[in-house]
């Protein structure tokens, strides 16, 4: 549940030609300073492919993640000084209607192994084993869409 305090907080569907600049300065905040990911890493073709979430606060950018043409949720990232309030439920819970609105029978996910109790709690399932993706150990996750 999103945390009363942040009911200003604004959640919109884009696409990378449309939003490229605030998405990628929360995942520049998250993934590459503050998780130590290679530049490199972390920008690829996918993007432009992709709808998007953006959680807006202010008309600031403060959390994102896309949904993949095949069904994978990815680059979920929310700004440190706002996780644990529901930021980040809010921009998954999007991504899984994004996917439902597609048709999409199942999503999946590369879970950062620290993150799997979150995605579990939607009915991510994990599947196979620990893998190191970007220097971080993950596990492949997947939910079955009603």
């Amino acid at each position: 549940m999103l945390d009363p305090s942040l009911y200003d907080l604004e959640f919109v569907i884009t696409h990378w030609g449309t939003d490229r600049v605030p998405i990628q300065a929360v995942r520049r905040a998250v993934f590459i300073a503050e998780q130590g990911i290679d530049e490199r890493d972390e920008w690829d073709d996918t993007d432009i492919t992709c709808p998007h979430v953006l959680a807006l606060r202010n008309r600031e950018p403060v959390g994102t993640g896309r949904l993949g043409p095949d069904g994978k949720i990815g680059r979920l990232a929310v700004l440190s000084e706002l996780r644990g309030r529901g930021v980040g439920t809010e921009i998954l819970k999007r991504l899984l209607w994004e996917a439902r609105s597609r048709g999409l029978h199942e999503a999946y996910l590369h879970a950062q192994v620290a993150a799997m109790p979150f995605y579990a709690k939607f009915g991510f399932v994990p599947e196979g084993e620990e893998f190191v993706e970007a220097g971080i150990p993950h596990r492949r996750m997947r939910l079955r869409l009603e």
